[in-house]
């Protein structure tokens, strides 16, 4: 079996954040978040990663972040645009929003060989999880089913004090695989407990420690096929109704295939907290977070020495 691959997400824009937050420096020694999945993936045994990216930002990003992990890791660049799209399928007039996470992973098709892991580029997701997305992804074959999996944090450990977030909420089976993933787009912290809205009136709680997904999901190749087919099908319904805004999610693939009952989706639960800066506000905890795990001996610093 060839060697696991790590997708790392990096196009998008964080609208709520205001700018460009995959290369915002946030370690002790100017590193990125995105430094750190790299740095954490290593660890665990990967040795390629794929940075999906926008031409606009090419330049910048390979200065900024390709120039130091292209000296540890095999690094592999693919670019998602706006028209970047199967055969037979347009660009609305007026759209200029792009087109998900499930369109980036499509993206990535040319160079996908091998079962891997996604990511977003400005989520921490903690070494732990890596270990446990290595060693699966390792053994990792289609049958009857595609297998893939999923690790999912507990909610608690995923919230900002700064806002709302939005999560997938995961129900599981016995066996432990995936029944249903339900977004929930407006979930903020309080003194009781995680609570969301549906309407901005009502709020209704949530379990603390309910799994939820962060984008991280490990696939094998066979998704590429499945997004071929039903990406198509996405514009011609969902894109139909929303010309401008919809939006082609990777958990929105992950559903429509546990509908269908083509995949298997494991629930890893990882025990570690997650970081991310949704809002700017979230910056100085994230960068405290990270200047303590470099004290505690977690990370060198400067991460690549």
């Amino acid at each position: 079996m060839k060697e696991p691959i790590l997708v790392i997400l990096a196009a998008g824009m964080g609208s709520r954040y205001g700018g460009l937050k995959q290369m915002d420096p946030v370690g002790p020694s100017g590193e990125a978040i995105l430094d750190y999945s790299v740095f954490d993936a290593k660890r665990a045994g990967f040795k390629r990663v794929i940075f999906l990216i926008k031409h606009e930002i090419e330049e910048d990003f390979k200065r900024i972040v390709g120039s130091r992990i292209e000296k540890h890791m095999d690094v592999t660049y693919a670019y998602q645009q706006l028209d970047m799209l199967p055969e037979g399928v347009t660009i609305p007039e007026g759209r200029v929003k792009p087109w998900g996470t499930g369109h980036a992973v499509l993206c990535c098709q040319d160079y996908i060989d091998a079962p891997f892991l996604a990511i977003n580029a400005d989520d921490y997701y903690g070494i732990e999880a890596y270990k446990i997305a290595y060693e699966k992804l390792s053994q990792l074959q289609d049958d009857d089913k595609a297998r893939y999996f999923m690790v999912g944090y507990e909610l608690c450990k995923t919230l900002t004090e700064n806002g709302y977030v939005s999560r997938g909420i995961c129900e599981s089976d016995d066996n432990g695989c995936l029944t249903s993933v339900t977004e929930r787009t407006h979930i903020i912290s309080t003194c009781d407990g995680p609570m969301f809205t549906e309407d901005g009136e009502t709020y209704h709680r949530l379990p603390a420690d309910a799994p939820v997904s962060m984008n991280m999901f490990g696939f094998t190749p066979s998704i590429i096929e499945e997004m071929r087919a039903t990406f198509p099908v996405f514009h011609q319904t969902t894109v139909k109704q929303n010309p401008l805004k919809a939006e082609y999610y990777l958990p929105m693939v992950v559903n429509g295939m546990l509908e269908k009952g083509t995949a298997s989706v494991e629930l890893l639960r990882c025990p570690a907290r997650w970081y991310g800066v949704t809002y700017q506000e979230d910056k100085p905890q994230v960068k405290e977070a990270l200047r303590k795990l470099a004290e505690d001996g977690i990370y060198p610093t400067p991460l690549w020495q």
